[in-house]
């Protein structure tokens, strides 16, 4: 199937919406009908790529914004929920754990972000940051959080479809959940795939990504819509688990010898995966283990970790 920007039949009342080429911000989402009534999975990191969207799924699905019922989102990162506010009449739904960190992260952060480094503050770090965002414009996102959540497990009847949300994270992030419509054989993962494309863990651990990738499988959907990437199968499934379990040993083996994670993240030879697009995520996927291994509760500083994925980013251009 073509990986092209637009509405994706799922069939059984299903739908995915694809933004190539999947890398920073260029997010899927998925609408789910049944019987007149309707729940969107994700909104997209702006309002305008949200309202085209919403103008797709009127024209191709029939479904108006002022229609639906639920949106669900499956975490906290904007490229997922900064178009909320476009679905007036909805009730939002997320883990508690993404609602929290909604709140820690709002747009108004990422419109002063990204402004200061357009403007050449913050170093490489800001460069950075302008340059993968620049499409983007979080300065006209409303921030509109959560009004329903949840921890563990939650279910929406969306007509004859019974929707589970299986809370996953912490993993990419700290409350990741995925969508699964089981009479349809489908799977709305966010971004716990990344197809053709570098996972990046900024919560961890490492081994509860791994864990969830094992429940899809286990699942074992027919549709699988990702959170950045093609539809994809089982077999993209493993190619992410197999990424991440690439990761923890090669981390390992460079943190037992006393490494610190920026020397690790430039040390570590990515082989096959150096293709993947956003390959110097390799940075914080690193700097995520070691918090873990040495027991570090608290984050790290975001601004110093786009700092280091720049230096790979532009070192390796």
């Amino acid at each position: 199937m073509a990986y092209e920007k637009g509405l994706v039949d799922l069939g059984n009342g299903l739908w995915a919406w694809l933004q190539p080429d999947g890398g920073w911000g260029w997010s899927n989402a998925g609408l789910i009908t049944s019987g007149g009534e309707s729940a969107l999975v994700d909104t997209l990191f702006d309002e305008k790529l949200t309202d085209e969207m919403l103008c797709a799924m009127e024209a191709s699905c029939g479904i108006a914004r002022e229609a639906v019922e639920t949106v669900v989102n499956t975490h906290a990162n904007g490229d997922h929920t900064h178009g909320n506010a476009l679905l007036t009449g909805a009730e939002i739904v997320a883990s508690e754990a993404s609602a929290r960190e909604m709140e820690a992260f709002p747009p108004a952060m990422l419109a002063q972000l990204k402004a200061a480094g357009a403007a050449g503050a913050m170093g490489e770090a800001g460069r950075y940051f302008a340059e993968i965002f620049a499409p983007f414009d979080f300065a006209g996102v409303r921030h509109t959080p959560p009004t329903r959540t949840f921890s563990g497990a939650a279910a929406l009847d969306v007509g004859d479809h019974r929707v589970q949300l299986i809370e996953v994270g912490p993993a990419h992030t700290a409350g990741d959940i995925i969508v699964h419509v089981p009479d349809a054989s489908a799977l709305f993962t966010g971004d716990i795939l990344f197809i053709e494309g570098t996972p990046i863990v900024w919560a961890g651990p490492i081994s509860n990504w791994i864990a969830a990738c094992d429940l899809i499988e286990a699942l074992n959907p027919e549709h699988i819509v990702p959170g950045h990437g093609p539809l994809t199968d089982l077999a993209g499934v493993r190619e992410v688990s197999e990424y991440l379990r690439f990761v923890q040993a090669e981390a390992l083996s460079r943190f037992m010898i006393g490494m610190g994670p920026e020397e690790a993240a430039r040390d570590i030879g990515l082989g096959r995966y150096a293709s993947w697009r956003d390959a110097e995520r390799i940075a914080v996927n690193v700097d995520t283990a070691w918090r873990e291994w040495s027991g570090t509760a608290d984050p790290s500083d975001a601004l110093a970790l786009f700092g280091r994925m720049a230096q790979i980013y532009y070192d390796s251009r």
